[in-house]
């Protein structure tokens, strides 16, 4: 069996699909912004600090949305070291029972031996044969690590 010295997955159709929707929301922020211009009798309708806020406001939406692109899992022998949208996580492969892609399941996920599961939102299902080739080598960095 041959053992990867280390695994890197990050999702692929997930960034490419945030960064559409964050570049989308960008535009459309700027252009209502653009379009709260004057009013129709000369007078201005908005300010242009409104205007700045609401192009502001497309600025950290768009910001929320690339946040799911942080996922990341990194493995070696040693640990897994898994990135999610709101944290870090270091395992040690010892505390891991299984890795875990089921049908139906929108990413893998750990098995740990005190029946708790984490998320591995870098592989993602709907990455078909990069997820699936992602989980054999995690499985068999498991194993590796059992001796």
């Amino acid at each position: 069996m041959n053992v990867p010295d280390q695994v890197v997955v990050r999702p692929r159709r997930l960034t490419r699909v945030c960064w559409g929707v964050a570049v989308l929301t960008l535009v459309g922020f700027a252009g209502v912004a653009v379009a709260l211009g004057t009013g129709t009798d000369g007078e201005a309708a908005f300010r242009l600090s409104d205007q700045i806020a609401m192009f502001g406001l497309g600025v950290l939406i768009a910001l929320g949305v690339l946040a799911f692109t942080r996922a990341r899992v990194v493995a070696d022998v040693r640990e897994i070291r898994i990135r999610n949208v709101l944290g870090d996580k270091v395992l040690p492969w010892q505390v891991v029972q299984a890795v875990r892609l089921d049908d139906g399941s929108p990413w893998a996920s750990l098995e740990l031996h005190d029946d708790e599961t984490v998320a591995l939102l870098a592989v993602q299902a709907n990455d078909g044969e990069q997820a699936v080739q992602a989980v054999l080598e995690l499985r068999r960095l498991l194993a590796a690590s059992r001796g």
